[in-house]
């Protein structure tokens, strides 16, 4: 392969299949990796629109599954190089802590954060070996707020938060760049069938269940404001052909103003505001 190859976990929908295909029309050959490959045709559609379709290479890979990591470590041998990652793979677990079971928890981490590091072991090496890349890891203004009825889903976006912290300090002396984005609302699917709801929490017995129905309704409301998520595949593009170099990166419709009040306020106030919102 001639042109820079990207790799891109969780590519079928949302950010990863708006990525792969920005990345393609980047120049870059994309290794477009997803669970089932039988959901490749919206990916696969949008691409030959957009007359990237040879650029693509689609691989089958589920990022929980032992075996499925072991044979893609094994296609990544077939590659000459390997210039970025991108960490797209996930989903959101609602429900309210104490009726989320700890199954649910541990499917919630094996996805958003046991998954991101199988992969990012499997490439480090080749990264390592040719002195240059770039991982990518998406993450969530969750990984740096707390919200009630989440508490899954932020508590791995703020765990993988940490490990992007930590992995950059330990691979930049190697010359590979790590970048945490910290997306805010935007019109994917994570919020529709991406989300998965203990049931538990939505059961009209469940203590917590008028909670349940105030933070849907908020999220259903707020829907209609969430960003183009194509905002989000166009800054990944900018960081992985080196335009952009910095570690973090907020984006989305008030993430930077809500990160910064949240650094400035006492807890007690701050909390106080979160509650009015979903009041």
């Amino acid at each position: 392969m001639n042109h820079k190859v990207a790799i891109v976990t969780g590519s079928n929908s949302g950010f990863g299949l708006l990525t792969t295909v920005e990345l393609a029309k980047s120049g870059f050959r994309v290794i477009a990796t997803m669970r089932d490959t039988a959901r490749k045709e919206e990916l696969l559609k949008r691409a030959s629109f957009l007359h990237v379709e040879d650029r693509i290479f689609i691989q089958e890979l589920d990022v929980t599954s032992a075996s499925s990591l072991e044979s893609f470590k094994e296609f990544l041998k077939s590659l000459d190089r390997i210039d970025v990652l991108v960490n797209n793979a996930g989903f959101a677990q609602g429900g309210f802590l104490e009726e989320v079971c700890l199954e649910e928890f541990r499917q919630q981490f094996e996805t958003n954060v046991f998954g991101v590091i199988g992969v990012s072991q499997l490439l480090l090496p080749y990264m390592r070996m040719q002195g240059s890349g770039r991982i990518i890891n998406i993450g969530s203004i969750s990984g740096r707020i707390g919200f009630p009825g989440l508490s899954p889903y932020v508590s791995s976006k703020h765990a993988l938060a940490g490990l992007s912290e930590s992995l950059r300090l330990e691979v930049k002396p190697f010359g590979i760049d790590v970048h945490l984005i910290e997306a805010g609302s935007y019109q994917t699917n994570i919020w529709t069938t991406g989300k998965k709801i203990t049931e538990r929490s939505l059961h009209s017995t469940s203590p917590y269940h008028a909670q349940m129905k105030k933070l849907n309704a908020h999220l259903v409301e707020a829907g209609a404001k969430y960003g183009d998520p194509r905002k989000v595949s166009d800054l990944v593009a900018r960081i992985a052909t080196g335009r952009s170099r910095r570690f973090r990166y907020a984006i989305g419709k008030g993430t930077g103003v809500t990160i910064l009040i949240k650094s400035l306020l006492p807890w007690k106030v701050f909390e106080r505001i979160m509650l009015h919102i979903l009041r």
